[in-house]
């Protein structure tokens, strides 16, 4: 349990307790006060309660439910290897690392069974230093000791990586290039989303189109930032959500394995040597298919 009264902090509770408790991100903030972890004045508050001098506010440290974390021997599509990272192509469909529903069959699994991998994120997400997706394909950089996480994470804060993707999306853009700057945050309507929020985190995502089609659009896009879902919901925010996505997308849409969204490019600066490595990861035979039929029925000249 951790106790702390304020003296100087005042604003939302929400806000004045990642400065209280920096250890926590604001999202895991907003989850302790949901399920009444924080009390403020020994009475439950929301993110918006505007806190006082004097308030006395009290987190109750949930429990930490372990993982066994088991190797397994699943083959992987392994781009770059040697002895600090992996960078791994991962197939769509498949979750990056356990959670609760998910605690086997995951990438970690198979990396734990492959490699040894950083302890950072300790026994829950070895070596994951970013995540993607689990129906979004493509490239991830891993790390094997923790020398290389510090540094690889590192660079995603500074924003010095490269992550470029390939997707698919609803309608036809109409700019050849374009920025969207919408702060990203959970979804107040329903909490397995993300949405466009005042006050959320930073979100920037650069897209450019490379074809367009009678009613779709095929777009990279650069992420500066990597916030959750931040690609999906960053589309759909400017109304050409994602071809597939079951989360983002419309009803009527183009059946596939999950959303059209690969992560095609990955550059990084390597955690020893210094080198600036870049990585490219072709398309999954499905988002090629489905382009290829597009090619012959649906293309814009």
């Amino acid at each position: 349990m951790k106790e702390a009264v304020i003296t100087s902090q005042t604003g939302r509770l929400d806000k004045v307790l990642t400065i209280i408790f920096p250890e926590y991100s604001r999202s895991q903030i907003q989850q302790l006060l949901e399920q009444g972890n924080i009390l403020v004045n020994a009475t439950k508050q929301k993110g918006k309660y505007k806190v006082k001098t004097g308030d006395k506010i009290v987190l109750q440290e949930p429990e930490i439910k372990t993982l066994a974390v088991e190797p397994e021997n699943i083959k992987l599509d392994i781009v770059y290897e040697d002895e600090d990272v992996v960078v791994v192509n991962k197939p769509q469909g498949m979750v990056v690392h356990p959670a609760p529903g998910h605690e086997k069959h995951t990438l970690v699994n198979a990396l734990l069974y492959h490699c040894p991998l950083s302890t950072i994120n300790g026994t829950f997400r070895p070596g994951i230093v970013h995540r993607i997706d689990k129906d979004t394909s493509g490239l991830l950089m891993v790390a094997k000791n923790d020398q290389a996480h510090r540094s690889l994470a590192q660079q995603l804060k500074d924003k010095t990586n490269l992550r470029e993707y390939i997707a698919l999306v609803h309608g036809r853009i109409k700019e050849d290039s374009g920025t969207i700057n919408a702060p990203l945050a959970r979804s107040p309507k329903d909490r397995k989303k993300q949405a466009v929020v005042a006050g959320g985190r930073d979100a920037i995502t650069h897209f450019k189109v490379l074809k367009r089609y009678q009613n779709y659009t095929l777009i990279s896009c650069r992420l500066e930032t990597g916030r959750t879902h931040q690609i999906r919901v960053h589309m759909k925010y400017i109304g050409h959500p994602l071809v597939g996505d079951p989360l983002y997308g419309p009803k009527k849409t183009i059946k596939g394995n999950g959303q059209f969204l690969h992560a095609a490019k990955l550059g990084f600066e390597h955690p020893r040597t210094g080198e600036f490595m870049t990585f490219e990861a072709d398309l999954p035979e499905v988002f090629k298919k489905q382009l290829a039929y597009l090619d012959k029925t649906a293309e814009i000249k």
